[in-house]
């Protein structure tokens, strides 16, 4: 009697702290049926019964408690970073920290590995440098309020949530259905920046809600707007950049820069969806990836709820800049059904109030009434430092120029936006997307810790018009060179969706990395050279080639997906092809 009742209160003991999951692993209870038939001791079935349902009991409780505790942690994350972001507002725009509150930790005055900005390629460094130097010290200054983040979902993914607490949470479903964070990591991720110094094993910190102001290259030394300095090292220039606006806008005056959103950060996304909640209309002023994007995710919302929302930009249709004119006519019917009304070949001439509302005038003599103007025509990378630090800017395309290794200086990288490299295949760019600042941060990491790579990738970057269709693109493309498309018709297989569910992942970019096919073979045949499709096809999916001098330099996979390593190498070999229909079979575009 006393063995069994010792058992039962061993079984009634609450779980230690902190071994929460050890409960879930006691091997030696069996399913109750099972336990019920067999025999026990003469004139104890009722004890026995009694000990069952109590012991079950408890370790069903226990799951529960279990799946409470990992739920409020996941809320607990988010809250935190919500907080945390909010507080790094308040406290840029009053200057000082409110009272009652902590004060602003002790920054180090000498570190390591220093990066300046805390976008994707900060991050992406960071890491790669943690990774090859376990015991780095890496501090993060980062202009922005928030903790590092992936800014794709904020024009994708966040508008498609049915979570009406997404603009707190920031956690989103992919296209998969997997649920995920915005963030890269979580607060518990980071050192406090005021243990950077002398915590065991190093770590990342990251100082949100400051700007470097003025960088001394000689003496290895930086200034915060604040006026603190810091030495390092060894140094990241990874600034991103800020979006443009129309001078048209610029010079309407303050009452229409309060109806305008220059979509860009975390504050953008939350403005934007507050304000597409309180008006009746909404213009999006740009007919690019951002532009287009935010239109279709817009325009369910016009299905649902009303909301008109109006797309116009000076191209004649939707991705004019990258896509061919054939396939660029497609996407904006595409949007159209999607609830927007685009207007292309519209030039906006000027902005003003008129009433209660906004007055667009166009160049050619038409009128567009709205209730508030999202702008998104392009990005200006951020190089203000390039003064004080004697560093080069390109007068072509913008952005510190760096040599082959992300190098502007012996012992100072730039990745991302910012970088204006040389492309041993292509010419110098500067490439604006979420793989290139992945690839370019992780490569600045590794040349940060000695590794004297050379930046040989070509990035890849897709965009998603909804669930249902998107395109991966890689190389030059743009629509002023001679394309050649070869399409086929698309199955269930041919969505972002499907592409999603099959990868695992949400940001496709993650699954590619530098992911680059073996051998490219191509079998010669007699078929002729595909002609562009006729107007009006559907375009399921395909391959679009860009060719300069009759090689191919950039390849658009509409609707197709997993296929980046073999685009990348075809590019890589830089080699003419007779038949650029044999080169599509290496896609498999014609598979059920």
């Amino acid at each position: 009697m006393l063995g069994w009742r010792a058992g039962l209160a061993r079984a009634l003991r609450p779980p230690p702290r902190g071994r929460a999951h050890a409960v879930l692993q006691c091997h030696q209870l069996r399913c109750p049926s099972r336990s019920l038939t067999s025999s026990g001791v003469p004139g104890k079935a009722g004890s026995n019964l009694l000990l069952y349902l109590i012991v079950g009991g408890t370790v069903t409780g226990t799951g529960v408690y279990v799946y409470r505790t990992l739920q409020e942690s996941k809320e607990r994350d988010a809250s935190r970073m919500s907080r945390m972001s909010r507080r790094s507002q308040d406290d840029a725009s009053s200057g000082a920290a409110p009272e009652g509150t902590a004060a602003p930790p002790k920054v180090p005055s000498h570190v390591p590995f220093l990066l300046i900005g805390g976008g994707t390629a900060a991050f992406a460094a960071a890491r790669s440098i943690r990774a090859r130097d376990p015991g780095a010290r890496v501090l993060i200054v980062s202009e922005d309020p928030a903790l590092p983040y992936m800014r794709p979902p904020l024009s994708k993914e966040l508008w498609f949530s049915d979570d009406p607490n997404v603009t707190e949470t920031l956690r989103f479903k992919q296209w998969n259905g997997k649920e995920r964070s915005i963030y890269f990591q979580p607060p518990s991720f980071y050192v406090p920046v005021q243990d950077l110094s002398s915590v065991e094993n190093g770590g990342v910190a990251v100082l949100p809600g400051k700007k470097v102001v003025h960088m001394d290259v000689r003496g290895n030394t930086v200034k915060l707007n604040d006026g603190t300095q810091i030495s390092y090292d060894k140094c990241l220039i990874a600034t991103g950049g800020s979006p443009r606006n129309l001078p048209a806008i610029e010079r309407a005056g303050k009452d229409v820069q309060k109806r305008l959103t220059l979509f860009r950060k975390i504050d953008d996304f939350r403005r934007l969806e507050k304000i597409s909640r309180e008006v009746k209309s909404i213009t999006i002023i740009g007919g690019g990836f951002l532009g287009s994007e935010l239109a279709c995710a817009l325009g369910r919302r016009a299905r649902t709820r009303g909301l008109e929302v109006i797309q116009l930009f000076p191209e004649k249709g939707n991705m004019g800049k990258v896509l061919p004119e054939y396939l660029s006519n497609w996407t904006t019917e595409k949007v159209r059904r999607e609830g927007v009304n685009v207007l292309p070949n519209a030039v906006v001439k000027s902005v003003s109030v008129s009433g209660k509302r906004l007055l667009i005038k166009l160049k050619d003599g038409r009128k567009v009434e709205t209730d508030h103007i999202v702008a998104a025509v392009g990005l200006e990378p951020n190089v203000e430092l390039a003064k004080s630090a004697g560093l080069e800017v390109d007068s072509d395309f913008g952005g510190f120029r760096v040599n082959a290794e992300l190098q502007a200086r012996s012992n100072i990288w730039v990745a991302g936006d910012a970088a204006c490299f040389y492309d041993i295949k292509l010419g110098r760019r500067r490439v604006e997307h979420h793989d290139h600042a992945v690839v370019s941060g992780r490569l600045a990491g590794e040349n940060m810790t000695g590794a004297a790579k050379p930046y040989w990738h070509q990035s890849m970057f897709w965009s998603d018009l909804g669930p249902n269709v998107g395109y991966e693109a890689i190389g030059l493309v743009d629509s002023s060179l001679p394309t050649v498309g070869v399409f086929a018709k698309a199955t269930a297989k041919d969505t972002p969706k499907s592409a999603t569910e099959q990868s695992g992942t949400g940001i496709r970019s993650e699954s590619e990395t530098e992911a680059e096919a073996s051998e490219v073979q191509i079998s010669q045949s007699s078929s002729p050279t595909p002609q562009v499709p006729k107007q009006g096809e559907d375009y399921g999916k395909g391959v679009i080639f860009y060719l300069r001098d009759k090689v191919v330099v950039g390849i658009v996979l509409w609707n197709i997906f997993n296929r980046m390593p073999i685009a990348r190498k075809i590019i890589k070999d830089g080699e003419e092809h007779e038949d650029l229909n044999e080169v599509a079979k290496l896609f498999n575009i014609h598979e059920d």
